[in-house]
């Protein structure tokens, strides 16, 4: 706790640190201390500290708290108009019974303490499922169940402990950022300003150690240059000073440690120089150092925010109004006011504001910052519309069938924010390495220090000095997220949506990939093309039936015969069972539709002989308890890239097989028709799992590609797994990378992409290798000045971020 009391002076208030008011006694115990606060908000927030047990913030807190008072507009005295389901429309997003999710920026976080707090504070709360905060974007994820405790009580107990928390706002991301700029241009600014001055003194005080400058005229000048330094360090160079003893204070040694040592050391030894008008200054090394990696920062970070942009420029795609038509009125109004089964107008030009169908019109929609396809669409009654598109030609009227979080939009994002979220191996392996670095620079200097002081000791602090500045952890931390970052978005632009922070690692490596046939090969535009009666039902009575039991899946098999029929039958106790068919209750018999086994079951006996043979189609059968009753035969179109694609994945050295629960007829002329040497047929999904599984036992790494339900398990088992943009919502959820472009030639340049990756990773590690390799020597023999070292290692960290954004040009 001592280390706390030194941030606050006396008199001041113990959370804001504000001078506390004559005659105020607003006082709290923390940590068995009576500490003062300023007024009652302060008094409220650190209570509600003390009382959930997190004291621990005033431990670990590396900035004082903002006043509460300045964090709660007037907006968040009405918390609950969160509650609203209008409202929430556009944020939240259901995930199960009573079960939501929702993102939101929080403001006031000002160091990793600040995460902490409120990460243990919110998870506390009785409903809360799930509470992530990511530091860098001040994004957070929460999950809660709505039966147990509404959003406003969560914004409440985040406002109680003195941050502001509200929906996610693209616009106040962007507000951040600026703010976030603008703080680091004023610090190099500063720093700037400082490095001129002290080092046309210092080029004087050079000329005057070879010349006759007397020993006053030397001393004044090291005074101003005292009075010069003095901001830099205690300004521009604070955010070092705070990042490292954060650090410190969590047991660990970041990149800052070294850098902050340094500036220190020299600092403090320049003073006491000053002050004892002996000895050497180092002003100018100071000043420089810290001006040149500021610099070298502010490059990097300014090309983190770009490589990020995918993700911001998807957020940005939904507008802000609608063109509502209603008793045949228009009206503009904000598209979280649009509800399920409204009618809007999107005229040319504009973005069409949610999901939907097509009523009226015909036009054609740029569809390219989702799919990655620059081609345009072309529109007409009952095709479907994506929220974040532009209607290019005429205007169209649009039935709205989704809004808000559920749209495809919202979920792409999603996805996005998690991969970027979720750190590969090899990130977590390079952060570990640099955490293990750093201890190891230290020694490194204290034994160059011990060294040079034994044999010529007026050099031996400035080389010390050299070797701890030299080193670049940083770039040990950088070598591996910038190259993700950035090969992330060049394949989001492409309509391959990556959604798990392994895939590109893990699709550099495969060897193998697997697709499955209908909806992925194949367009799965499934038509029945005939239908043979095996009983006494008529055909149509057949469809109907078909029909209803069809109902309940979300094959693309089923949407065909689904088509069949506009009256289907009443079917009650729908059951679907993956990879063989659904099954039912209709008028007191039971039904199934399927596979010929799954049907077989039922019937209790064989098929008929009659039953014509599948050739290239597909079989669907359909049977009672009563006996066989119909068969219905359906023909796919294949995809025009699928051979191209196939063959420029051989080319890679990447062996290709396809498994289908189709028949092995169907598959085999597939399989011939695409160069494929291994194919398949009739594979349930355990048995493709298996396959999966017995490749892996044989050293092979392996992609899944699939679209359906039933794709699913195999899909979630595979190293790394590939959904189609049309595919069932549980295969894109258990998917790594998502095909949102529908384009299969995107999968081999994805492999091309994350091989590229992994080459640039690779280079950044050599290069950071090779330059410490370099420099550390060079510094221990004292041929790298202070300075010198500063450029160097900003250097070494820039280079590693510009070779990563080379991914950006494909």
């Amino acid at each position: 706790m001592s280390e706390t009391a030194l941030q606050v002076a006396a008199g001041n208030c113990f959370h804001c640190g504000q001078p506390v008011p004559p005659g105020a006694h607003y006082i709290v115990s923390i940590d068995k201390q009576p500490r003062e606060m300023c007024c009652t908000g302060c008094q409220a927030v650190a209570t509600a500290i003390v009382d959930n047990n997190l004291t621990d913030y005033y431990r670990f807190r590396t900035e004082i708290s903002d006043k509460p008072d300045d964090l709660v507009p007037e907006a968040l005295r009405q918390l609950q108009v969160y509650d609203s389901a209008d409202l929430q429309k556009s944020f939240v997003r259901e995930t199960g019974a009573n079960v939501r999710e929702a993102s939101l920026i929080l403001e006031g976080i000002v160091c990793a303490a600040c995460v902490w707090l409120n990460e243990h504070h919110v998870k506390q709360l009785d409903g809360v499922l799930d509470f992530r905060i990511n530091y860098s974007t001040h994004r957070a994820t929460l999950k809660w169940d709505n039966a147990r405790l509404h959003l406003s009580q969560v914004l409440q107990a985040i406002s109680e402990i003195g941050y502001h928390a509200h929906p996610f706002d693209p616009r106040r991301l962007e507000s951040l950022q600026k703010k976030e700029k603008s703080a680091a241009l004023r610090r190099i600014a500063i720093a700037g300003l400082g490095m001129m001055q002290v080092m046309m003194i210092a080029i004087a005080m050079y000329i005057g150690a070879v010349s006759d400058m007397d020993t006053g005229m030397r001393d004044f000048l090291r005074w101003i240059s005292l009075v010069m330094t003095t901001p830099v360090v205690f300004y521009s160079a604070k955010v070092f000073f705070s990042s490292a003893w954060r650090d410190v204070r969590r047991g660990r040694f970041g990149m800052d440690v070294p850098v902050s040592l340094a500036i220190a050391i020299a600092f403090t030894a320049s003073v006491w120089a000053t002050f004892t008008g002996g000895g050497e200054v180092y002003f100018d090394s100071v000043t420089m150092f810290t001006f040149f990696l500021l610099t070298g920062r502010y490059l990097e970070m300014a090309a983190r925010h770009k490589s990020g942009q995918v993700a911001e420029e998807l957020v940005r795609l939904m507008p802000a109004t609608a063109t509502r038509l209603r008793d045949g009125a228009q009206e503009v109004i904000p598209v979280s006011q649009l509800e399920l089964g409204d009618y809007v107008l999107i005229k040319p030009g504009e973005v069409v504001p949610a999901d939907g169908v097509v009523t009226d019109g015909t036009s054609s929609t740029n569809e390219s910052l989702l799919t990655g396809e620059s081609l345009p669409c072309h529109k007409q009654c009952g095709d479907a519309l994506v929220g974040g598109t532009v209607n290019m030609e005429s205007p169209l009227t649009m039935r709205v069938d989704k809004v808000g979080d559920s749209t495809v939009l919202a979920a792409i994002i999603r996805l996005l924010e998690r991969a970027q979220a979720e750190k590969p191996e090899l990130a977590r392996l390079a952060e570990k390495v640099a955490s293990r670095f750093v201890p190891l620079i230290l020694v490194t200097a204290l034994a160059v220090f011990a060294w040079w002081y034994q044999h010529q000791p007026t050099e031996a602090f400035w080389i010390a000095l050299s070797v701890l500045v030299i080193t670049c952890p940083c770039a040990f931390s950088l070598a591996t997220p910038a190259a993700l970052t950035a090969a992330t978005g060049l394949l989001t632009s492409k309509g391959v949506l990556t959604t798990r922070g392994h895939a590109l690692e893990t699709l550099a490596r495969i060897n193998h990939i697997i697709f499955d046939k209908t909806g992925t090969l194949t367009h799965g535009h499934l038509e029945v093309v005939d239908v043979q009666t095996l009983g006494a039902d008529s055909i149509a009575v057949c469809q109907q039936l078909a029909a209803g039991l069809e109902m309940a899946s979300e094959h693309p098999v089923a949407h065909a015969i689904v088509r069949l029929s506009d009256s289907p039958a009443s079917v009650v106790d729908l059951t679907a069972e993956s990879g063989r068919g659904v099954k039912g209750v209709c008028a007191g018999k039971h039904y199934r539709i399927g596979t010929r086994t799954f049907v077989e079951e039922l019937t209790g006996c064989p098929l008929p002989a009659n039953v014509s043979a599948a050739g290239e189609r597909s079989q669907i059968f359909l049977g009672s308890d009563a006996g066989w009753l119909a068969v219905f035969s359906l023909a796919d179109q294949l995809r025009a890239e699928a051979a191209q694609m196939v063959a420029e994945l051989q080319a890679m050295g990447v062996t290709v097989t396809l498994l289908s629960g189709d028949s092995p007829n169907v598959v085999a002329v597939v399989a011939q028709q695409l160069g494929i040497a291994h194919a398949h047929g009739g594979q349930l999904p355990d048995a493709k799992l298996a396959y999966l599984r017995d490749l892996q036992a044989q050293g092979a790494t392996v992609a899944m590609v699939g679209d359906g339900v039933n794709d699913a398990p195999v899909l979630a088992g595979a190293p790394v797994s590939i959904a189609m943009g049309s595919g069932s919502q549980l295969a894109q959820a258990s998917a790594d990378m998502v095909l949102l472009s529908e384009n299969l030639r995107q999968l081999p340049f994805a492999v091309r992409t994350a091989r590229r990756m992994q080459t640039i990773i690779k280079q950044n590690f050599l290069w950071t290798i090779a330059y410490n390799l370099v420099a550390i020597p060079l510094a221990a023999t004292g041929m790298i000045a202070p300075w010198m070292a500063a450029i160097g290692m900003s250097a070494s960290s820039l280079v590693v971020v510009l070779n990563s954004l080379r991914l950006k040009n494909d």
